[in-house]
């Protein structure tokens, strides 16, 4: 089969929609449901990171995506136990990948409420419980256990959309699409963001990059690749902990993902984990009270006669002092740029969420100024002369 017919394309209005090969078979196959367009778009773009982020790391990877940019992303290192309570998953021992999902949709839950998942590996079954409660569109993985598969198949009443795709495909060299009649051409972006040639162009006073601060800002890039632009990425132990997509100003991505990465820290608070849930909340309500209790809104949660439809007691509202002092527990945070900085305010704002390793390309008339604000607080920054931009 070289063609699927689509429901309709991204809205109900735009028909027909289908998608097409024009050589050869279609590389994916749906094994339940019926995805559509943005269904799709989703689905490979995601497969395509989680395909690059297991290449250059060489564990488990899964992305949440939504509306064509990643919700979170991660790999499938062991989650600590504050990581399970604030992802709300079992305590029993779970797979790598099932545990790289966790971090995946755990990151940034409100954003990958009805998420497209993408998995590197086979799904097993471990990674389908977890799926199953979550609100979802779909899954694309290269394989399913028969076991994961029977357990997916039976979400959303049956309609939930699993797609299975050939880990072998490997797509024709150049790229099209259409804008208003006009078709576009290009090279596809074929860069390799595995090696450690990365970090060889170090213009800061400190040049150390351990190990793990490596893999990391090659997670940040990864995910930069299929962000929509401009994009700033904040990663920690192995996972996006904040994405700004899609801003027209780089200060603008780097605050949004820096107050996401923020929110991600303060969730791990210990007042934050003692919330008095009331019995019966739905993980949507609960999910969004957390956000609401963090922020600017924490009244439209705790106000009275407003805290009583989430907590069985009021809980205690934490301060601005004991979030500053929660945030500056924060450090070891890597960030990535899917362009250069032009000016080092987005320095100043990342060392506000605990960055201490930066990967940019480099190359703004400003560079002494950014290279001045990262030496100040002792960061140490790659200049990859690579420009990522994704559209």
């Amino acid at each position: 089969m070289n063609e699927m017919e689509l429901k309709y394309g991204c809205n109900p209005n735009q028909k027909p929609a289908r998608i097409y090969v024009e050589a050869g078979e279609l590389p994916v196959k749906v094994l339940n449901g019926r995805p559509g367009y943005i269904n799709f778009l989703d689905a490979l773009n995601g497969w395509q990171l989680v395909r690059e982020m297991k290449a250059a790391t060489g564990l488990p990877a899964a992305a949440s995506f939504k509306h064509v940019s990643p919700a979170g992303a991660a790999v499938g290192l062991p989650l600590t136990e504050t990581l399970r309570q604030i992802y709300f998953v079992p305590t029993t021992e779970l797979s790598p990948l099932a545990c790289a999902y966790a971090r995946a949709r755990g990151a940034d839950r409100m954003s990958s409420y009805g998420d497209f998942i993408a998995l590197s590996d086979t799904c097993d079954a471990d990674t389908a419980r977890l799926i199953k409660p979550e609100v979802s569109d779909g899954v694309i993985a290269p394989a399913y256990s028969d076991e994961a598969l029977e357990i997916l198949r039976a979400k959303r009443k049956g309609t939930y959309n699993v797609i299975q795709i050939d880990p072998d495909y490997r797509p024709q060299p150049i790229e099209r699409k259409q804008v208003f009649g006009i078709t576009f051409e290009q090279g596809r972006n074929e860069i390799d963001l595995s090696a450690d040639n990365l970090f060889e162009n170090v213009p800061t006073q400190n040049k150390h990059f351990p190990d793990e601060a490596k893999r990391d800002l090659k997670i940040a890039l990864i995910i930069l690749k299929y962000t929509q632009s401009n994009s700033v990425c904040y990663v920690k132990d192995g996972q996006a902990i904040g994405i700004g997509a899609g801003q027209q100003s780089r200060i603008h991505c780097t605050r949004l993902a820096g107050t996401k990465a923020d929110l991600w820290w303060l969730r791990q608070h210990p007042r934050v984990l003692s919330l008095p849930w009331k019995e019966g909340i739905r993980r949507a309500d609960r999910d969004n009270t957390i956000d609401l209790y963090l922020g600017a809104d924490a009244d439209d949660v705790l106000a009275e006669g407003a805290w009583q439809n989430f907590f069985s007691q009021r809980p205690t509202p934490l301060s601005e002092a004991d979030k500053r002092e929660w945030l500056a527990q924060n450090t070891g945070v890597c960030l990535g740029s899917d362009a250069f900085f032009p000016f080092g305010d987005n320095i100043e704002r990342a060392h506000k969420s605990g960055v201490a390793y930066v990967a940019q390309a480099g190359g703004s008339v400003r560079d002494d100024n950014v290279i001045e604000t990262a030496d100040k607080y002792g960061i140490a920054m790659a200049f990859t002369g690579i420009r990522l931009f994704h559209h």
